[in-house]
């Protein structure tokens, strides 16, 4: 399991443990949105980033979108603590900026 699984499974039991039985169902479900708003920006960053393999085969058309969605990813991971801030914006930005490499060299040709 991940430090961060571990931390929200631990922070939400303790808040369950010490809170009572009051308002604990919604205790529980704004841990699970945090939890999943992790998950969607990761699942996208991985998604777009597993495409700069094939990178020289979009069109530039789905470069200039593939270059978006790494924009729009941008100020969600600069919200992460220090460390996986500085990892995810440097893979993130390579990423970036393969995909404008492949669209300015379609766009010269």
């Amino acid at each position: 399991m991940t430090k961060l699984r571990v931390c929200l499974i631990s922070i939400a039991t303790a808040t369950i443990l010490f809170s009572g039985t009051q308002d604990i169902e919604k205790q529980t479900f704004s841990w699970c949105g945090v939890v999943h708003a992790q998950d969607d920006w990761k699942n996208e960053f991985d998604d777009v980033c597993s495409k700069t393999q094939d990178a020289v085969i979009f069109s530039p058309d789905e470069l200039r979108n593939l270059i978006a969605r790494c924009d729009k990813l941008k100020p969600l991971i600069e919200k992460l603590d220090e460390t996986q801030r500085k990892v995810f914006l440097k893979r993130l930005q390579r990423c970036r900026d393969l995909f404008f490499f492949a669209l300015e060299s379609k766009e010269k040709e």
